[in-house]
C-alpha cells in the first residue's frame, strides 16, 4: 500500500483510546475524580483529551473532583460509574494522589471504578503491595496503564483487577493546529523535577530552555494555587470548575503557541513529546529517571515520523521530514 494511503500512527493510537468504551458505554453516567488543578501542563493535556473523549462519546460527567476538594462525604450512586484521570502519579512519588485513589477503590466498593491510563512507578517494594491489598478486595476495578513495565506491574500484583495496556488519553486531542510559522531553532523542554534524569544535561543543545514551572509566570501560578485553595473549601464548586476549564484551556493554548514557535522540541518531559507529536513538531525524547519516557516512545511513539529518541538510530533526516506534516484541529 502506498505511504500516502496509510493510517498515520497518531490516528491509530487515539483510535485505541476507544477501547475505554468497552467499560465506560457511550451515555454512561459518570464521577470524575482526580482532575489536575496545578501547574503540570502534562496533566492539563491528559484532562483536556479525557474531556474531549467524553463528549465525542456522549459520557455524561456528572461531577468532578481534584484531589483538593474529594472527602470522605462524597455520595456516588452504585450505578454510576467513577472514572479517575490519567497520567504519572500512580505509585509512592506522589502520595496525595495515590492517597486518594486507595481510599476511593476503598470507600465504593460496589461502583466500577475505571483508572485511566497510567505509569505505574514503586520505589518500595511494600508500597505496592499495600495498594495490591486494597484493590485486590474490589470486583470492578479497571486498570489501564499506558507502558509495558507499568502492565507488568498491575498484573502481576492487582490478580484480582482488570487491567489493560492503552496510550495516554491526550492523544485524543489529535490533532492540533496552529498558523505560527516558527521563528527558532530548538527549544530545550527539561525537567527540573524529581523524575529529572541525571544526564539529560549530557544531550542538552543549544537552543531555548524551559519547564512546566517556568513556562507560566508568577501570576499564573498564583491563580492556580488560589483556585486551589478555593476548592479545598467546597463553597461554590460549580463555578470555579466553570472558571478552571477556561483557564486551564488557556494554559494549554500557552504551551501549544511557544512549542509552535520552534522547529525542534528536545524534551525529557512525557507530555512535552506527546504534545510535539499532537502538533506534528520534530521531536527529540529524553529519558526520565526511571524509564517513564523511554518505556512510552517503544511502545507507543516509534513510529511517529516527527518523533525520536535520544540515543535512538532513528535517522534524522526522518524525523525532520514530519515538519512538513500539517494538522486540522485545536484544543
Amino acid at each position: 500500500m502506498p505511504n500516502s494511503q496509510r493510517t498515520h500512527p497518531m490516528d491509530e493510537l487515539k483510535q485505541r483510546l476507544k477501547q475505554i468504551l468497552e467499560v465506560v458505554p457511550p451515555k454512561s453516567k459518570i464521577f470524575y475524580i482526580d482532575y489536575p488543578v496545578y501547574s503540570n501542563g502534562g496533566d492539563l493535556l491528559i484532562m483536556k483529551g479525557a474531556e474531549a473523549f467524553f463528549k465525542s462519546y456522549e459520557i455524561q460527567v456528572v461531577d468532578r473532583y481534584s484531589v483538593h476538594d474529594f472527602h470522605d462525604g462524597v455520595q456516588i450512586p452504585e450505578d454510576y460509574i467513577i472514572v479517575m484521570s490519567g497520567g504519572g502519579n500512580f505509585g509512592d512519588l506522589y502520595d496525595s494522589h495515590q492517597n486518594l485513589r486507595e481510599m476511593v477503590v476503598q470507600n465504593y466498593p460496589r461502583n466500577k471504578i475505571v483508572i485511566l491510563p497510567q505509569t505505574i512507578f514503586y520505589k518500595d517494594t511494600a508500597n505496592i503491595q499495600k495498594t495490591a491489598d486494597i484493590f485486590n478486595r474490589h470486583s470492578r476495578l479497571y486498570v489501564y496503564a499506558r507502558d509495558n513495565s507499568s502492565y507488568e506491574l498491575a498484573t502481576t500484583y492487582f490478580t484480582n483487577v482488570h487491567v489493560g495496556l492503552l496510550p495516554d488519553m491526550a492523544h485524543q486531542l489529535w490533532k492540533i493546529s496552529t498558523s505560527t510559522v516558527p521563528k527558532k531553532g530548538r527549544l530545550n523542554f527539561l525537567r527540573t523535577d524529581i523524575e529529572i534524569n541525571i544526564d539529560q544535561e549530557d544531550t542538552v543543545i543549544q537552543g531555548d530552555s524551559v519547564d512546566w514551572a517556568s513556562l507560566f509566570n508568577r501570576y499564573e501560578k498564583k491563580l492556580i494555587f488560589l483556585t486551589a485553595s478555593a476548592l479545598r473549601k467546597r463553597r461554590g464548586r460549580k463555578m470555579l470548575q466553570f472558571v478552571w476549564k477556561l483557564y486551564s484551556s488557556y494554559l494549554v493554548r500557552k504551551a501549544i503557541r511557544l512549542f509552535a514557535k520552534y522547529e525542534v522540541i528536545h524534551t525529557s518531559r512525557l507530555h512535552g513529546h506527546i504534545l510535539s507529536c499532537l502538533m506534528a513538531k520534530p521531536n527529540v525524547l529524553i529519558d526520565n529517571s526511571y524509564g517513564k519516557n523511554s518505556g512510552y516512545y517503544q511502545l507507543w511513539t516509534h513510529e511517529v515520523n516527527t518523533a525520536n529518541m535520544a540515543g535512538s538510530t532513528k535517522g534524522r533526516t526522518t524525523v525532520e521530514q514530519g515538519f512538513r506534516e500539517t494538522t486540522t484541529a485545536t484544543v
